[in-house]
């Protein structure tokens, strides 16, 4: 039986003058009462004065641009027990992303020819804020979490999401699809290095970067899960594939092994598609990023209470799918959807989970390209 679409209305924050913070809420009910759910969006990045300015006047940078005014719920955001069994009862929130910095941005002067702000990290705060007067400084229980950019964005603020809820509240992290590795082109260039570099210094994030972390490597290095989540004190679950579509290739830019650019000739556009149209030596390729992927991710310092659920999946996670999130057809490792093995971590009912699946693609896989 097909669940019915939930669908979830905009709350804009007119409060926040210029941020243009804005965020869908879906109040819990039962014993989700004092319980939170906070999902943030992707969208990648900006780099540049044009390119943010450019996404000023869309979806991603504007809270006027956000329509329609409602958002579906699914995944980990949905009220059906039966496609989210554990949170579905929870205040679940879903944070858009209207900057370009992963909610690090924080620079006090306005651009005087653009008259753009670059404030990620207070659009983030005033969220949160408002959320706290929603009823989330009594949570007895939180999560937040994101995906892709929103997936960085959640290991960069886990521990400021903490140090807002009681003290006594159970909270903990989830990143889908954030764990974004330092590598280099086909062409052997830095291109994400160099991408963050100039997103930590247009958009001033350096400040609201781990000090421990800044404080013995260049900031925009920090930007890189490899080398943050070893400071990050708030528990948290990686949820990754080792062969991360938009880390292989995909259509934008500042994608890390295939940008467009160097793929003038569109060869890698029917490998994109499945990985199964991949050329031998397109798979060789993808299988020496999914060795240098698990290269970064092992070198992470041990910690029996993070969470893992890495897969082969030639895709980019998806938590706020119900097929990816809980469904017949989900990944699975070790017998286990995504939603099992996060609320399993959550909840303490095993002591760790680390799941690995290895290559070729495992059967459950599936792409959201």
């Amino acid at each position: 039986m097909a669940q019915k679409e939930l669908m979830v209305n905009i709350t804009i924050l007119h409060s926040a003058t210029a941020e243009g913070a804005a965020y869908h809420l879906d109040r819990g009910y039962g014993t989700g009462l004092r319980s939170w759910i906070i999902t943030i969006d992707g969208g990648g990045w900006c780099s540049s004065i044009s390119d943010c300015h450019n996404r000023s006047n869309s979806v991603l940078g504007s809270s006027t641009k956000m329509l329609p005014p409602q958002v579906r719920f699914s995944g980990i955001l949905h009220n059906d027990l039966r496609i989210n069994p554990d949170f579905y009862n929870w205040n679940r929130v879903r944070v858009r992303y209207c900057d370009g910095s992963s909610f690090t941005g924080d620079v006090d002067d306005v651009d005087p020819d653009t008259k753009l702000y670059y404030r990620g990290a207070r659009i983030f705060r005033a969220i949160m804020n408002d959320l706290s007067r929603k009823g989330m400084q009594t949570a007895e229980n939180a999560i937040l979490s994101g995906t892709s950019a929103g997936g960085l964005a959640t290991i960069l603020n886990c521990d400021k999401f903490k140090s807002l809820l009681p003290d006594d509240a159970r909270v903990k992290c989830v990143a889908d699809a954030g764990f974004f590795i330092n590598a280099k082109t086909i062409s052997g260039t830095s291109d994400i290095q160099d991408e963050y570099k100039r997103v930590v210094t247009l958009h001033g994030s350096a400040k609201n970067l781990p000090p421990s972390c800044t404080s013995i490597m260049e900031p925009s290095l920090c930007f890189f899960p490899r080398n943050v989540v070893p400071y990050v004190q708030t528990l948290l679950f990686i949820i990754n594939s080792q062969y991360d579509l938009w880390q292989v290739e995909d259509t934008n830019v500042s994608n890390i092994l295939v940008p467009e650019y160097l793929d003038p000739q569109r060869v890698w556009k029917n490998c994109k598609v499945h990985i199964s149209n991949c050329t031998l030596s397109q798979r060789i390729i993808i299988q020496d990023f999914g060795v240098e992927f698990l290269k970064a991710f092992l070198g992470l310092t041990p910690s029996f209470t993070r969470g893992y659920f890495i897969t082969s999946c030639y895709s980019h996670g998806q938590i706020q799918s119900a097929r990816y999130w809980f469904s017949a057809n989900s990944p699975r490792l070790l017998n286990k959807t995504i939603a099992e093995a996060v609320a399993d971590w959550y909840f303490d009912r095993a002591e760790f989970h680390q799941y690995i699946d290895p290559y070729p693609c495992g059967r459950d896989c599936w792409s959201t390209s």
